[in-house]
């Protein structure tokens, strides 16, 4: 019998696999073929009960009753914070929390639509994670270093600065340095999946580059109103530098892999779960997933180790202190007493004490903060101001001429980027920033002065 039979009888999507395997091992013992088979399939269909111990139907007939007790959990709630999260990304986040292994979620303030779980999401899994929940771009992050620089020379000498950003940093998709960089992270073992395997050459030749879209590399002025410790700087102006990237293309070829893995086991039953198709630790996608993850988390590390020791190495600085922090990562950690695997996609880790940087945009500050371990929130905060506007709407309400000039009165150079990343497109960091005080406290504000994007044929005039 085929597939379109077995349904016509009645037989459930989810379990049309063990009543094929149950027609086979029927016509391989010579039970019953043909007709026969038919009215044995109609019985179990209709008693399913009377047959769990039959060594031909009983696994379709457990497969049945589980299918006919399943009862789709209702979503779990979730925190959310902020002011401006819209009606579709509020479905969105409802949806996530629609997963039979949810047991914790959160919406931060800088929360819009994404692929699967909003962008802004934070969601809890009981052993289980999900490729889309940590994101395409694994490990995107965020580095700040503080050079022993005088803060007068952003003003006094912006082509050093410049030519700085320029030297040291490639953007764009397929981008990569003349020669390939060095850096430890080549040493680990990549062989921990094929896919890392495979592409290890790859990631070698685009380590210490930047992606395309929101990416940046920039310098600022980082100001602090007092003495912290933790930072182990003085009140005072500083020089930084300040990069946003991730794992490159070798990050979007694991969660590629591994959700299409997910997708091709995920039940018919949350079939409109597409994006949110989870991998069991226990299994073993899910274990080679989770140590490529990590892999990824290192080599995202390093990109920005890579940039941060290139560009400051051309300017003649010596970096003094440095935060940084992952957005896009999942983390074993204990909630309530639980352990629990939490997915931040978008989201800064903002446990008691932890250190991190939020960024506007290039027109506006970012924020170094201290965690504040808010229970509700899971211990995080948002990633960045977030986007008010799609890339294609922000491409046609903005002309990047206006908006250069704009930005050169505000004394920020933009070298080269994209005209959908205008200020304009983001929500206000400000507001952002008021929404979630309860999550972090500010300790420092860095305000860009010379920015550098992928360049998308918007470049600065000289």
């Amino acid at each position: 019998m085929n597939g379109r039979q077995l349904l016509k009888l009645g037989v459930p999507q989810d379990c049309m696999a063990a009543a094929v395997t149950a027609v086979r091992r029927a016509a391989e013992t010579g039970r019953s073929r043909g007709k026969q088979v038919k009215q044995e399939l109609q019985a179990v269909l209709a008693a399913p009960e009377e047959f769990t111990a039959d060594e031909i139907f009983g696994d379709f007939a457990s497969q049945l009753i589980e299918d006919r007790e399943f009862v789709r959990p209702e979503p779990i709630d979730y925190a959310a914070w902020g002011s401006e999260i819209d009606h579709a990304t509020r479905c969105q986040m409802r949806l996530a929390c629609g997963l039979p292994m949810a047991v914790g979620a959160a919406l931060m303030p800088d929360a819009h639509v994404g692929y699967g779980l909003p962008i802004g999401g934070v969601l809890a899994l009981d052993n289980a994670v999900v490729p889309y929940a940590v994101g395409v771009d694994i490990a995107c992050r965020m580095k700040l270093s503080v050079l022993d620089l005088p803060v007068e020379t952003l003003d006094t000498r912006p082509a050093q600065y410049e030519r700085a950003l320029e030297g040291g940093t490639r953007f764009g998709i397929g981008s990569q340095h003349e020669r390939p960089q060095d850096h430890p992270v080549m040493d680990q073992d990549w062989s921990v999946t094929r896919i890392t395997r495979e592409k290890k050459d790859v990631a070698w030749s685009q380590l210490g580059s930047s992606g395309s879209g929101n990416h940046f590399v920039e310098f600022g002025r980082l100001s602090l109103a007092e003495r912290d410790e933790q930072l182990g700087l003085d009140a005072g102006d500083y020089v930084a530098l300040l990069s946003h990237s991730g794992s490159r293309g070798t990050g979007a070829a694991v969660c590629s892999t591994y959700s299409a893995i997910a997708r091709s086991q995920l039940p018919k039953r949350y079939e409109d779960l597409a994006y949110l198709a989870w991998l069991s630790l226990d299994s073993q996608a899910g274990g080679e997933y989770w140590a490529a993850m990590n892999l990824m988390g290192d080599y995202a590390a390093a990109n920005h180790d890579v940039i941060h020791r290139l560009v400051s190495k051309l300017l003649g600085a010596r970096i003094v202190a440095v935060v940084e922090n992952h957005h896009n990562f999942a983390w074993n950690e204990t909630h309530g007493g639980r352990e629990v695997v939490v997915h931040r996609k978008g989201a800064t880790p903002a446990g008691a004490g932890v250190l991190g940087v939020i960024p506007g945009s290039m027109a506006t500050p970012a924020y170094v903060v201290r965690g504040q371990g808010n229970d509700a929130s899971l211990h995080s905060a948002s990633h960045g101001a977030g986007r008010r506007m799609s890339r294609t709407k922000a491409k046609e309400k903005y002309t990047w001429r206006a908006v250069q000039k704009d930005l050169e009165k505000r004394g920020v150079r933009v070298l080269s980027a994209g005209a959908d990343e205008v200020p304009g497109a983001y929500k206000d960091i400000q507001q952002v920033m008021e929404d979630q005080k309860d999550l972090v406290a500010i300790i420092a504000r860095f305000d860009p002065r010379i920015v550098k994007m992928c360049d998308d044929g918007s470049k600065a005039e000289d």
